[in-house]
């Protein structure tokens, strides 16, 4: 594994790579069951977290779901 650049939400961060995106999220500290992602344009089911990995330059899209009332 080596440091190399993914773009999260427009800001790049550096990572370990490759790692898939649960990974990701887990050293970003978010938790993958309240997190929605785009990978490089593409939704990404939440079963596909742990299968889709990330190479460097890939861009994502993380929103964190809040529920409220």
């Amino acid at each position: 594994m080596s440091q190399q650049i993914i773009i999260a939400n427009g800001q790049p961060v550096a990572s370990a790579l490759p790692c898939s995106i649960e990974e990701f999220l887990i050293t970003q500290k978010q938790l993958p069951r309240s997190i929605v992602v785009e990978h490089n344009g593409e939704a990404v089911a939440p079963s596909e977290f742990t299968k889709r990995m990330l190479a460097s330059g890939d861009r994502l899209e993380i929103v964190r779901i809040v529920a409220g009332g």
